[in-house]
């Protein structure tokens, strides 16, 4: 089964990395309400990862969807990572995603990639989700935070361990999908020329969006394509500086992109549509996109997603977004479709 084919309502998810408390602190009621809102505007497809605030953002959208039956869901989360019951105190270096969930739990987070420490954190992560069940699981983070080729050693644990692992569930049906949960290419490249267990689905955070897919457009979506792999895109807003904030790639955004932005807003202001509504359409223009989970820490940027969606962009906004190169000569744009 595909992971297109397991959405229960269309490709718009809701990304939970926004309520493990990334770059603030969301009150547990605000970050309760904008999961229900999502439901009340449709959203069947939920996403989270132990990672996020240290399993905060499991914890409440577990919460949340305690509310509503497991069979009119689709719910995925990730593996890689063990939340210990160890605190921490001080700071926490997570690489290159630097302080990005320092609001989060102070729970020692810690690298597990085998078959044993996949299965664990699955039974970790049904507990704070309070389900029986998952449909989808993410390696989550190969290559982010390991310096040159270290990367490597972590992937060939994941490769004899996690992978086996979930395509065996997979195999067994226990789940429906499985991939890597990623913002790099070069792992999903190396794990689909594997001739052993081949997931069905990817993940792949920022690295198509509108600010960022050139590579992804060359080697990662040709080669998902080929392989019928279904591509999830995560961080449609590039860390939230194409709707409205001021980070990109997790950092704060630099005068070039900010400059990029800045041109693409003035033309969605000349077109009168909104900036996410250009976002969004992009990505799911592109025949390998299954679903697009962007994020929201407030209630009220949930119907600004859904609404998104519904706006008919002007052909001649993607005109100009292609002669000004504001976009790749070679992406597929929604009007190529009419």
């Amino acid at each position: 089964m595909s992971i297109r084919s397991s959405l229960l309502n269309g490709p718009l998810g809701f990304g939970g990395a926004p309520l493990g408390n990334m770059f603030t602190n969301i009150p547990e009621e605000v970050a309760l309400q904008t999961v229900e809102a999502a439901w009340q505007e449709g959203v069947r497809y939920f996403d989270t990862a132990p990672f996020y605030g240290a399993g905060l953002s499991e914890l409440r959208v577990g919460e949340a969807l305690s509310r509503h039956p497991r069979d009119e869901y689709v719910l995925s989360t990730k593996v890689g990572r063990i939340i210990l019951d160890e605190v921490e105190t001080g700071g926490r270096d997570f690489g290159e995603k630097g302080g990005l969930f320092e609001f989060g739990r102070p729970n020692r987070i810690v690298y597990d990639y085998s078959e044993s420490g996949t299965l664990k954190s699955i039974e970790d992560s049904l507990k704070r989700l309070k389900v029986d069940r998952l449909d989808f699981v993410w390696v989550h983070d190969i290559a982010q935070d390991f310096h040159g080729d270290a990367w490597l050693a972590q992937f060939e644990i994941a490769r004899t361990g996690a992978f086996r692992a979930l395509a065996r569930l997979l195999d067994e049906k226990v789940i429906k999908g499985w991939g890597l949960g990623v913002n790099r290419v070069e792992p999903i490249e190396l794990t689909l020329g594997l001739s052993e267990s081949q997931p069905n689905g990817m993940l792949v955070a920022g690295r198509y969006s509108l600010l960022d897919h050139e590579v992804a457009l060359e080697r990662l979506m040709p080669a998902a394509e080929k392989k019928k792999v279904d591509i999830v895109v995560g961080g449609p807003y590039s860390s939230g500086v194409l709707a409205g904030g001021s980070h990109f790639e997790y950092q704060k955004a630099s005068p070039d992109i900010l400059a990029k932005v800045g041109k693409i807003k003035a033309l969605t202001q000349r077109f009168e549509i909104p900036i996410k509504a250009a976002a969004l359409q992009f990505v799911l223009a592109h025949p390998a996109t299954a679903a697009v989970i962007p994020g929201a820490s407030r209630p009220e940027r949930i119907a600004e997603d859904v609404a998104a969606l519904r706006v008919n962009i002007p052909g001649g906004f993607w005109e100009e977004m292609r002669e000004q190169g504001l976009v790749s000569p070679r992406a597929p744009l929604p009007i190529d479709r009419k």
